[in-house]
């Protein structure tokens, strides 16, 4: 069973910071991708930034120059660095694994951005 424990969500003021973690614990076989997802009140979820172990990290293009996520895949962590935060990144994020059989989501952690 393979668990993701996230952390370090709140709430921020515009142009503040904050720092997700995500750790993965149990029987993982060889993981291929590893990163954060988000979704906000009555969107879609989407792709926020990805590690994917045959070609590097990807951003959203909303993200770009603000997040930065560092990864530790012998480890099972990933750390997204929050930076220049906007009222528009308010989202629940959620840590993704991906494997060759199957893929596995944290339960999320609420961003909040407001004045």
């Amino acid at each position: 069973q393979v668990q993701l424990a996230e952390s370090g969500g709140g709430l921020v003021q515009p142009g503040g910071s904050l720092r997700l973690s995500c750790v993965a614990s149990g029987t993982i076989y060889s993981i291929y991708a590893m990163g954060w997802y988000r979704q906000a009140q009555g969107k879609d979820r989407e792709m926020v930034a990805m590690f994917m172990s045959n070609s590097g990290t990807y951003y959203a293009d909303s993200v770009k120059g603000r997040f930065t996520m560092s990864s530790d895949i012998a480890k099972n962590t990933v750390v997204l660095q929050m930076d220049s935060l906007r009222t528009e990144d308010t989202a629940v994020y959620y840590c993704n694994l991906g494997t060759i059989n199957e893929e596995y989501w944290g339960q999320g952690t609420q961003v909040t951005v407001s004045s």
